[in-house]
């Protein structure tokens, strides 16, 4: 694995040629840009006492792209090289047309680094990675007698990002990300139940390869099993619920935070679409998109169009204030970019995005929130959601819950999935923790096909008449 960084204009094209391609791409076009790539990939996981995967994967390529409009051609390679780079002009050409367009300023610049340019996957040798996976297997078996599976995975990538736009202007990113994540599979009579816990970032792999990182990783694992096999079925019906901090917040992300991505608003799809100045949720609560917390999974130095990220407010007090936006998007709408203009790779074109997606604490102490619950749900642990952006209807599924009568918190209830709206749960927020948390570091979001990584948070959160689904009669 070579550590030699990413100079496509010093290894495989000249750099005044590429600009003159570019140019030529962008000619009466609003927008344009030349993205080009390095990614490397590392996922090793040992399952059950043996290595099930061990994959490595490296590719590179550019993408360029010509705006026109709400027209936007792109086209890209596996191969840097000039002649790759001539048949792309004449794909993206084709956007633009007889042109007519002003090219848009260039993206502010900034000498900001949120996270190390260190490739995360030279920090530990291949033996290290598999006897690491071995000693976790063995302390996860080791802690109770009713472990029968443990499955355990570190992965790490190495994403070097170039830019090159149509005045000159060249920027650049380099982009580590780790993860280590362990799940555990518990029996006792006859019946079977999982736990997982894991996180990372855009760190190294040296916090996370740690004794004291993963003992206690395990250990939640462990936890999060055992509270599930002494689960009951989950009731049924419409009541109050109690979200717990941190990962809940992909319920945030996934309810709301998608509808707030300007090329929905714009096009009139999302159910926040027209509400900008409006009162859309309980006050108190207040909403931020923030892709500069350093080393955080979702965190981007500058965005894939190269516009530095920020932190932006969304919702203040219950107020829409702000939509997340690309360049395209934002010239659209005749606001500024935001810095969320992001893509999954150069075979992609960018579109807004989320970077990290969190809701800000308030006041109450999340036991008073619990407390104050006399029939519903505690949800402190998530699994997968869905939701359609057009009217912001959500179904949830909760992987660790507890019944609460009369503030009590009772057994624990399995098979719960809760069922809304984003519109209707953000005016029946009636209650906001004062402990703010960021989730772990595990969250990827899907949108047209696209993944990039992700970060959720909130404080404990009071939402009244949800529809939880179970199957306790």
């Amino acid at each position: 694995m070579s550590a030699d960084p990413f100079r496509p204009f010093e290894t495989n094209l000249d750099q005044d040629t590429a600009l003159a391609l570019l140019r030529e791409a962008t000619a009466g076009a609003d927008d344009g840009e030349l993205f080009l790539e390095r990614r490397k990939s590392e996922v090793i996981s040992f399952d059950d006492g043996r290595i099930k995967t061990a994959s490595f994967d490296a590719s590179e390529g550019f993408g360029l792209r010509a705006v026109c409009g709400e027209t936007a051609g792109y086209a890209h390679s596996t191969t840097i090289d000039e002649n790759a780079l001539k048949r792309a002009v004449a794909t993206a050409r084709l956007a633009v047309g007889d042109g007519g367009g002003t090219m848009a300023d260039g993206p502010a610049g900034t000498n900001r680094k949120l996270y190390s340019d260190d490739d995360p996957m030279l920090q530990a040798t291949f033996p290290a990675k598999i006897d690491l996976l071995r000693e976790i297997d063995a302390f996860a078996r080791a802690l109770d007698p009713r472990v029968v599976q443990v499955s355990a995975t570190v992965a790490a990538s190495h994403q070097e990002v170039l830019i090159l736009r149509p005045e000159g202007t060249v920027v650049t990113d380099t982009r580590p990300m780790s993860r280590l994540n362990i799940s555990v599979i518990v029996e006792e009579n006859g019946k079977r139940e999982s736990g997982g816990m894991g996180g990372g970032g855009r760190a190294g792999l040296i916090g996370l390869i740690g004794r004291d990182h993963w003992e206690p990783v395990a250990r939640e694992a462990l936890r999060i099993a055992l509270v599930n096999l002494d689960a009951e079925p989950a009731p049924a019906g419409v009541m109050d619920v109690v979200l717990g901090p941190g990962w809940p917040g992909i319920l945030l992300h996934e309810a709301i935070g998608h509808g707030l991505e300007g090329d929905f608003n714009r096009k009139g799809s999302s159910a926040f679409a027209g509400l900008m100045g409006q009162q859309i949720a309980a006050k108190g609560v207040t909403v931020l998109d923030d892709g500069t917390i350093p080393d955080r999974r979702g965190s981007i130095t500058v965005d894939d169009e190269g516009t530095p990220s920020a932190k932006n407010t969304l919702i203040e007090d219950g107020v829409l204030v702000g939509y997340m936006q690309d360049r395209q998007n934002a010239r659209l709408m005749g606001v500024a970019p935001t810095g969320n203009g992001r893509r999954e790779s150069f075979a992609h074109a960018p579109m807004p995005r989320m970077t990290n997606t969190y809701m800000l604490a308030g006041d109450t102490a999340p036991e008073a929130l619990v407390a104050d619950l006399k029939d519903g749900i505690y949800a402190v642990g998530f699994g997968g959601g869905q939701v359609d952006i057009t009217n912001g209807k959500f179904v949830f599924s909760c992987t660790e819950a507890y019944r609460v009568k009369n503030g009590i918190v009772g057994a624990p209830v399995k098979g719960a999935t809760l069922i809304g709206d984003g519109a209707t749960a953000l005016k029946q927020i009636r209650g906001i923790g004062n402990d703010l948390a960021l989730d772990p570091g595990i969250g990827n979001c899907g949108k047209a096909g696209q993944w990039v990584p992700v970060g959720v948070g909130q404080p404990s959160l009071m939402i009244g008449g949800l529809t939880v689904g179970g199957a306790a009669a």
